[in-house]
């Protein structure tokens, strides 16, 4: 992975947090990376070239105004003021080989963070509402969480803001062990992951994109947290904005501060006005 950044600009060394999507159902992770990069207003400080990911190319997703600059792959947004480096990803790791490509990929970026100062690092991930085993709405949308602080996986700061953590994680398990021997850059033969037509349900949770970013932030000594929630295909806003808070809170950032749309805390990426297409021709009616 090479890290190209734009003229003129750097990285910012008191930037000590990453925070990025694991591209997940409905999108969520990106959503909510889009809201936070147009919200704090953080400046496109350059990209990143990846071997594993696919290529595309857009249109700038937060400025209304064309100017000439197109988004990409991966990118990387600085905002000093709250100390965070926030990385895009708007297209999926290449499917030959899925699994090993995401390790691949994941080892990259791993790499791009210890070289470039992070101390800790934020996951954002949607997960298959389908899956969910205990359906309890009556707090609302919840968060969960996987953290690198305890070897099962707790952290105290999470517990402390209500958020219940991912109990399908048990680093004994067969994929998770599977996940930390190639992650440390030990693929232990007796820990090979079973093929495609030999998952358990136990096997799902760790071969999604979030978990091999866990297992390999982790094993460069890298303070990481995963913020989960449940969600399905549709609109997918709302989630958005829930990691979105989720992200501010353990980050211990205040939205009130971000200045956003007429009086409102957020600042809605214009991107998203057309999301769902433009609006129909009323003539047909």
């Amino acid at each position: 992975m090479e890290f190209v950044i734009e003229q003129g600009k750097q990285l910012h060394q008191d930037c000590s947090t990453l925070l990025l999507p694991a591209l997940s159902i409905g999108n969520v992770g990106q959503l909510a990376v889009d809201l936070l990069v147009s919200s704090t207003r953080a400046e496109r400080i350059g990209y990143l070239d990846d071997p594993y990911i696919l290529p595309c190319v857009g249109n700038n997703a937060y400025g209304p105004i064309s100017c000439g600059d197109l988004a990409l792959p991966l990118e990387a947004y600085d905002s000093p003021a709250n100390a965070l480096t926030l990385v895009q990803q708007r297209s999926p790791v290449v499917q030959l080989f899925k699994q090993g490509m995401m390790i691949e990929f994941a080892k990259n970026l791993a790499d791009f963070a210890v070289a470039s100062g992070k101390k800790h690092i934020v996951v954002l991930s949607g997960l298959d509402f389908g899956r969910w085993q205990r359906i309890d709405m009556s707090s609302g949308l919840q968060t969960y969480y996987l953290s690198s602080t305890n070897s099962d996986g707790t952290d105290e700061y999470c517990e402390q803001l209500g958020w219940k953590r991912l109990q399908e994680y048990n680093p004994a398990q067969r994929s998770w062990k599977y996940l930390s021997a190639l992650a440390e850059g030990n693929p232990l033969e007796e820990n090979r992951l079973p093929f495609e037509d030999e998952l358990e349900e136990e096997d799902y949770y760790p071969s999604l994109p979030f978990a091999a970013l866990f297992s390999c932030f982790k094993a460069k000594g890298l303070k990481v947290t995963c913020l989960l929630c449940y969600c399905s295909e549709g609109d997918n806003i709302p989630d958005a904005f829930h990691l979105a808070e989720a992200a501010c809170k353990l980050l211990r950032l205040s939205p009130e501060n971000f200045h956003g749309d007429e009086g409102s805390k957020w600042l809605i990426p214009f991107s998203w006005k057309t999301v769902y297409g433009p609006p129909p021709d009323m003539s047909i009616f």
